[in-house]
């Protein structure tokens, strides 16, 4: 059984969190790519110490690791091989999308439903754009002032993980195996297992707190592949540019125009249906490049989308005589489903938590990625939990504070299961 008189500490954690500004920036090509991450990082690492994880530190790219041992009997545990080591996992980095400097958390007490207004910006949460909020009468809410984003993706994750580890060793009676906590940089640019040493941190399964509603087990990601789609036209002064010019920022637009408007976009689909989406465009006269992020629940049609652009493309050179395009497909990750239907328990565990607890899990799919996708792939089997984080990467983005604490009594939940499963 869970301490009722416990105290929680994620909350208190998590309001000095975001005032870390830890903006990712998806332009670097330093790692991590914003040195200011590590500063959040670093005096993780030191709280970590502070409460007694002796090998809690930072190395040179950003990742904080740290152990809580095992504390069964030697005759049970013996040499930790029998209860596996597990990894608790969650992101300092918050994204790109949004200005995460001088974030003002502004905290409503016992809402009572309805919209909630922001103070500034003119922003509004609407209830009827959140589901979620009808669940929350007489809960906390916590939102940002709205002139930032508030951080709770994934720092909400980092906090509760951090209260997770303070409880129990506050609580020797709960007993668990060896448990590893990992914080990583760079993850909403894709990138946050660039760098990580999983020999280094030595779980065998792990788990990343950085979902959306109560009761999320999620086991399945997008599969995701980057198009970068080069036009090469032909600059000349514009004043002597009569039948010589070919610009290729018009190239470009002939190709945008021709993608599908009623399909294979974003705003177009929903559920398990994939999408081409264009998040970038930058050039001049002489050359312009696209960058295209091709998703889909289905490994194969990536390779389907990806042909679609390819055709588009040579459609577009064609009605631009003389020019013609650069195409290169970059594989970003892929439907961890694939990993974790072989390792069941690991996503089982995380679902008997929750039933534990009194919290009807919700299993789907997630249209984006998390680390754990790449995770999964590397030989880390890792589905992602709830945080209690909603409307990400902007202004709107909540979390309740009853949330936060359910979902730190879910991290010590999976840990008891793992103990007594083993």
């Amino acid at each position: 059984m869970f301490d009722e008189k416990y105290k929680f500490t994620c909350v208190d954690r998590f309001l000095k969190y975001v005032k870390y500004d830890t903006k990712s920036d998806e332009e670097s090509t330093s790692f991590p790519s914003s040195e200011k991450q590590k500063k959040l990082s670093a005096d993780l690492a030191k709280d970590l110490k502070k409460m007694g994880l002796k090998d809690a530190a930072m190395d040179k790219w950003g990742y904080v690791m740290a152990t809580i041992p095992s504390n069964l009997p030697a005759g049970k545990a013996g040499t930790n091989k029998k209860v596996p080591t597990i990894a608790f996992i969650a992101h300092v980095d918050t994204s790109p999308a949004v200005t995460g400097n001088n974030v003002k958390p502004v905290m409503h007490k016992n809402y009572q439903g309805g919209d909630i207004k922001l103070p500034k910006g003119g922003w509004v949460i609407k209830e009827d754009e959140n589901p979620d909020l009808k669940n929350m009468k007489g809960y906390d809410i916590i939102t940002t002032d709205g002139t930032t984003l508030l951080g709770a993706d994934n720092k909400a994750g980092v906090a509760e993980i951090m209260d997770a580890v303070n409880y129990l060793l506050k609580h020797p009676e709960v007993k668990h195996g060896p448990i590893k906590i990992c914080f990583t940089p760079d993850e909403e640019v894709g990138r946050g297992t660039e760098k990580i040493d999983l020999k280094k941190l030595g779980a065998k399964y792990a788990y990343t707190v950085d979902g959306s509603s109560r009761g999320e087990v999620e086991s399945e990601t997008f599969s995701a592949d980057m198009v970068v789609l080069k036009f090469i036209g032909k600059n000349i002064h514009p004043g002597y540019a009569k039948n010589q010019m070919i610009n290729s920022i018009k190239i470009a637009s002939a190709f945008m125009e021709s993608l599908p408007r009623k399909k294979l976009s974003p705003e177009t689909t929903e559920k398990r249906q994939g999408y081409v989406h264009c998040i970038n465009i930058n050039g001049m006269e002489e050359a312009t490049t696209l960058k295209i992020i091709i998703r889909d629940f289905e490994t194969p049609k990536l390779k389907e989308y990806e042909n679609l652009i390819e055709e588009l493309a040579k459609k577009a050179i064609e009605k631009f005589p003389g020019s013609k395009y650069e195409f290169k497909v970059i594989n970003q990750y892929r439907n961890m489903r694939e990993v974790l239907d072989k390792h069941p328990q690991v996503a089982k565990y995380a679902i008997q938590a929750m039933r534990n607890l009194g919290i009807k899990p919700i299993m789907h799919p997630i249209r984006g990625g998390t680390d754990g996708s790449r995770l999964s792939f590397m030989g880390l089997p890792t589905p992602n939990i709830f945080a209690g984080e909603h409307s990400f990467h902007s202004q709107l983005e909540w979390v309740a504070v009853q949330d936060m604490e359910m979902a730190v009594r879910v991290i010590v939940e999976i840990a008891k299961i793992w103990e007594k499963r083993s």
